[in-house]
């Protein structure tokens, strides 16, 4: 019988969290988290990370399961998943992966056999040579013509996500499918456009107002040039506590970056097999996928 995982995707700031806890609470499931920075201890409020008041009682997996100094990878993500799937099956229960990093989940879901990939040695001294010849630009177009998905959600300008994603995308998938094991159900919460930036953009100032700029301090103090520390949000303050830019600016800078990153996510999360898109402001939408979630639920 298929291990039913129930999946709810959704851009930056969306209200993924407040609807997870709704859904966990409803039909008793236990949450994965599928957030590339989440994963990494201490970095809480560039992150937005769940607090331990938010969680209401509901189990959560893939928080603060490594060290800002280790890496952490896609095949790291789907390995340690699919692990934390089969115990929370093991339990009796259903299991509900939450977030917004689209190759975690896509790579996840297509079953890509990634848990421990070798790093193909050949390919990355060209990739790496093909960088010190041309430029990154290189490397943004081999992978264009790979996924163009892939391309228009990743940091295009961070070379260690670049390479990693063309050998994912070269050696990783349609290779182990695991349709066989899994009843994967895929939604995706989304709101007018409008109204998502207004709350990326309150988002923002709240992060600030939170100790963004005193943790981003305390990190670099910490851990020095973490990879986490390229993440949106955190490598603005670092430009901001090196001098480089001023309060307005970072500001200014972390919302559109975000606001850029959640145009990435929705475009990508199309390219997403079988996904299915609420307007979390239409509450007869809510209702319905309520519903339809039940009945997915008690099917045998």
């Amino acid at each position: 019988m298929q291990k039913k995982v129930l999946i709810l995707m959704g851009a930056t700031g969306v209200g993924k969290t407040k609807f997870s806890i709704l859904l966990a609470q409803r039909f008793n499931l236990e949450i994965i988290s599928a957030d590339s920075v989440a994963v990494y201890k201490d970095f809480d409020v560039g992150s937005a990370k769940i607090t331990d008041e938010e969680k209401g009682g509901i189990v959560h997996y893939g928080i603060d399961i490594v060290s800002p100094t280790q890496d952490f990878t896609c095949g790291d993500f789907c390995k340690y998943t699919l692990k934390t799937i089969d115990e929370i099956h093991g339990r009796g229960k259903i299991p509900l992966i939450v977030g917004g990093t689209g190759l975690y989940i896509k790579s996840l879901v297509n079953g890509y056999n990634l848990g421990g990939v070798e790093r193909h040695l050949d390919l990355r001294e060209n990739l790496e040579e093909m960088y010190a010849k041309e430029g990154i630009v290189s490397l943004q177009n081999r992978l264009r013509e790979l996924n163009e998905d892939v391309y228009n959600t990743i940091d295009r300008n961070n070379k260690v996500r670049l390479i990693r994603a063309i050998e994912i995308e070269t050696y990783g998938g349609n290779k182990s499918k695991k349709e066989s094991d899994y009843d994967f159900k895929i939604i995706a919460l989304n709101i007018p456009r409008e109204e998502l930036y207004a709350k990326i953009n309150q988002r923002t100032k709240l992060m600030l107002k939170n100790g963004l700029i005193e943790e981003t301090k305390h990190l670099y103090q910490q851990y020095g040039d973490c990879k986490p520390l390229n993440a949106i949000g955190y490598k603005e303050t670092v430009s901001y506590l090196k001098g480089e830019i001023n309060l307005e600016k970072l500001e200014e800078l972390i919302s559109q970056h975000t606001r850029n990153y959640a145009k990435r996510q929705l475009t990508f999360m199309r390219s997403v097999e079988g996904i299915e898109f609420i307007d979390a402001t239409n509450e007869s939408e809510i209702n319905a996928i309520l519903k339809e979630i039940e009945k997915w639920i008690k099917q045998k």
